[in-house]
């Protein structure tokens, strides 16, 4: 199993409207609204480190109003 935190940058406004389709894309745990740099930070898991490529990818970079992730695989 491999778990991993995205962060992810939104368009200004666009934080709270997308957490729910973010917590709804494949593998996505669970996300969070938070303050500093990133503005929601999500936790993927998933089988295969593939399976984190593809909802990164395919799911939380398709949404409209994200502009930017950054993943983070866990090592422990």
């Amino acid at each position: 199993m491999v778990h991993a935190f995205i962060m992810i940058k939104t368009a200004a406004g666009k934080s709270e409207g997308l957490l729910e389709s973010i917590r709804d894309v494949e593998s996505v745990s669970d996300a969070h609204i938070v303050a500093g740099t990133y503005d929601i930070i999500a936790e993927i898991d998933a089988p295969e480190v593939y399976n984190v490529l593809q909802a990164v990818s395919s799911g939380v970079q398709g949404l409209e109003g994200v502009t930017d992730t950054k993943t983070y695989i866990a090592m422990d």
